[in-house]
């Protein structure tokens, strides 16, 4: 399976804690032997996170920089191709209604590069079944052993 992973299941990587909810996801997606895929955008919105973390030195520097090689740099993560079609999109989601313009590119590249994307949001959950689009959603609770 082709998963897109929002950036709740990066910051763990960069030794940010958000829960066993996300550590257990992130275990099971490495038993089935998914391909996990990443944004540009995530990396951005993560390290708006670490940054407010950071200043308040609750995460270590050090843990962030082996974490951002990790994903970018190990392979085990794959980042997505974004294009022009991908980002019209996103902001057509924004006109629909959802104000969230990462998690707009996020759905879009899902629906782009066929894969799931893996998230905790329900509101973008509840937006794109309110607006009957096509589903690419799956939470920590769709993945099965």
């Amino acid at each position: 399976m082709k998963v897109l992973v929002d950036t709740s299941f990066i910051l763990p990587t960069l030794g940010i804690d958000v829960g066993e909810k996300v550590t257990r996801t992130l275990e099971k997606l490495e038993k089935t032997h998914s391909e996990i895929h990443y944004s540009q955008f995530s990396i951005l919105e993560s390290l708006w996170v670490t940054v407010k973390l950071t200043e308040k030195m609750e995460t270590p520097p050090e843990a962030v920089n082996t974490g951002l090689r990790s994903i970018i740099e190990s392979r085990a993560y794959k980042p997505v191709k974004e294009n022009s079609e991908i980002f019209i999109e996103a902001l057509q989601l924004y006109l629909k209604g959802h104000r969230d313009l990462i998690d707009n590119i996020l759905y879009a590249n899902s629906l782009h590069h066929n894969m799931k994307l893996l998230t905790l949001d329900n509101e973008l959950k509840s937006f794109i079944e309110n607006k009957k689009l096509k589903n690419t959603i799956i939470t920590p609770d769709n993945i099965l052993l």
